[in-house]
């Protein structure tokens, strides 16, 4: 299994992006290459987040899916005069929708599939779930019900006034600043737990390869300084213990010095 898990993450990195756009959004790289930097996971598919407005279309259209025009797509917030500008293209049903962000990723354990969907969980993405394939394939995809679907034409022509439209680029907006947030939560988190299980088994072949991580640079910095702490203060007490001895010896070889002489020094003296 471990062999296998190594092979189709290897295969999966080497593939070209077969997305429309051809790259990973800007947005979530970081998250993207978190994830892939570990031995434990890899991404299948991943989108940060978008505004789209799309359009029934004839079969012979040269941009489709699903028998659709993409008319406007945006992984960013939007105006509504670039809205307007792509409805004016409708010749079918048009609809405006937000799809928040969604990522599909190959865990190689139950366990690590575990962390993933727990991580998810606690970021807001609350429709996030595990699938196990028949393959012995481990997926954990992240996901929410934080979206939006307005029809806005039929058969070319506008069913809503401009201000409903203002209106609903506002929600659309504010959805994505949500969705923005809660994809940095979901990093933070992700890269807590990693960190995490970086530090409780830190030999182990299987622990996430995180060294290139400021954070975690940053984390061991500071442990070694706390070692080096606390054995500077082990030192200064052996350091004083050995003072309080050496201080005390004196002080008994000074009492010795100065007590009276004993009967047989004092005979002596007469003799």
């Amino acid at each position: 299994m471990e062999n296998t898990f190594s092979q189709w993450k290897k295969q999966r990195l080497k593939r070209l992006d077969l997305s429309k756009k051809g790259s990973v959004d800007e947005e979530i790289v970081h998250v993207i290459s978190l994830l892939n930097g570990c031995e434990e996971y890899f991404s299948t598919s991943s989108c940060s987040g978008r505004v789209i407005l799309i359009d029934t279309a004839p079969e012979s259209s040269a941009v489709q899916k699903q028998n659709c025009v993409w008319l406007f797509v945006s992984h960013q917030k939007c105006n509504s005069d670039d809205l307007m500008s792509a409805l004016d293209r409708s010749t079918g049903d048009a609809v405006l929708k937000f799809e928040p962000f969604v990522l599909h990723v190959q865990c190689r354990r139950l366990e690590d599939a575990q962390l993933m969907h727990s991580v998810a969980i606690n970021s807001g993405f609350r429709n996030s779930g595990l699938t196990v394939g028949k393959t012995g394939k481990i997926i954990a995809a992240v996901r929410s019900t934080h979206s939006l679907e307005v029809p806005l034409s039929h058969q070319g022509r506008l069913l809503v006034g401009r201000d409903y439209i203002n209106f609903l680029i506002q929600m659309s907006n504010q959805k994505m600043e949500e969705n923005i947030r809660r994809i940095q939560r979901f990093y933070q988190n992700l890269q807590s737990a990693l960190l995490r299980l970086e530090l409780q088994t830190p030999d182990t072949p299987n622990a996430p390869d995180l060294q290139n991580l400021a954070s975690l640079h940053m984390l061991k910095t500071v442990k070694a300084e706390e070692r080096e702490e606390r054995d500077k203060t082990s030192v200064y007490k052996r350091r004083r213990k050995r003072g309080q001895q050496q201080q005390q010896q004196t002080d008994c070889d000074r009492d010795r010095d100065s007590s009276p002489p004993e009967l047989d020094d004092c005979l002596s003296l007469f003799t």
